[in-house]
């Protein structure tokens, strides 16, 4: 069910802009968050915050609640399995904390390094791709993968960024190389360190059977973990409820969000995912009260 008046209060705490590898704006985005009717809103950019400093005051005001936010890219820590991909969101954290921003800029030059390689390795496998044209998609954000994919359509050389992604440049495919990531404590210590609450991303991307995923979070929890993205458009009823068990069990919070990237993945729409999903305003306030307690002087 789509977020209309009907059923108030949806809110999408998983939204990229054109500062990492989504296609709007972040004053776009919170444009159409308006036109959605949402009720909370979180940018939450791969390994930058620079599209929630960019801001402008009038939008915050003008705009649904917002929650600054980061997505941080994290090693799964020994001995678990390392076929799958750990993200780690934070939430409510102070953009210009020093640490945070030093860190996030190793992940940006990181980032740089590896985009030619990719270039070089498409090439290899003739489908040449001009930098130029990738780096016009992502304007002044970064350049990743979701560009190559883009002009890898534009030039025929696919039928859609998925299938870009499952041939060539997703995980373990051939133009595949891997990314800088931080040990899964320093991760979450940095968004700690920001003031903000780490929450684990779409846990199904990490492909692990629930025994094994219940002894990660728990490995988590000992780093400071504060949530577990239950709620997102790839999880079936059964994980979501899966993971939402597994939060409660772990006391920790419950959290949701599209994934929105815009043009990239046309197929998910802000606020509502492929149309039948929805996230409550009480995940948001929740998120909030959890903010205002660990940001409390302790007695």
């Amino acid at each position: 069910m789509a977020c209309s008046a009907l059923r108030p209060g949806c809110v999408d705490l998983h939204i990229h802009s054109s500062f990492s590898d989504g296609s709007l704006t972040p004053a776009q985005i919170l444009e159409e968050a308006v036109g959605q009717g949402l009720f909370a809103v979180s940018i939450t950019d791969h390994d930058t915050v620079e599209g929630v400093l960019q801001l402008p005051e009038e939008k915050l005001l003008d705009s649904p609640h917002f929650l600054a936010g980061v997505e941080i890219s994290a090693q799964i820590p020994g001995p678990f399995p390392q076929e799958g991909t750990l993200h780690l969101l934070g939430y409510g954290i102070d953009c210009k904390n020093k640490p945070l921003q030093k860190a996030l800029a190793t992940c940006q030059e990181a980032r740089r390094q590896r985009n030619p390689q990719i270039v070089e390795r498409l090439a290899a496998l003739g489908l040449p791709i001009s930098w130029e044209e990738v780096k016009a998609l992502s304007g002044f954000g970064q350049t990743g993968r979701p560009h190559m994919a883009q002009v890898l359509v534009k030039n025929k050389g696919v039928a859609s960024t998925e299938e870009a992604f499952d041939r060539y440049l997703g995980k373990g495919r051939p133009a595949y190389v891997d990314k800088f990531r931080f040990p899964a404590v320093q991760a979450i210590g940095l968004i700690r360190g920001a003031g903000g609450i780490a929450v684990l991303a779409h846990p199904f991307s990490l492909n692990l059977p629930p025994d094994l995923l219940e002894r990660l979070v728990i490995r988590f929890v000992e780093m400071g973990l504060g949530g577990i993205e239950a709620i997102y458009p790839a999880h079936d009823p059964l994980q979501t409820q899966s993971f939402a068990t597994l939060a409660e069990k772990m006391g920790l919070l419950v959290t949701g969000g599209t994934d929105f990237h815009g043009a990239s993945k046309p197929h998910i729409r802000m606020g509502v995912g492929k149309g039948d999903f929805f996230v409550p305003a009480s995940i948001y306030h929740n998120l909030l009260r959890a903010l205002e307690k660990a940001k409390a002087p302790k007695a």
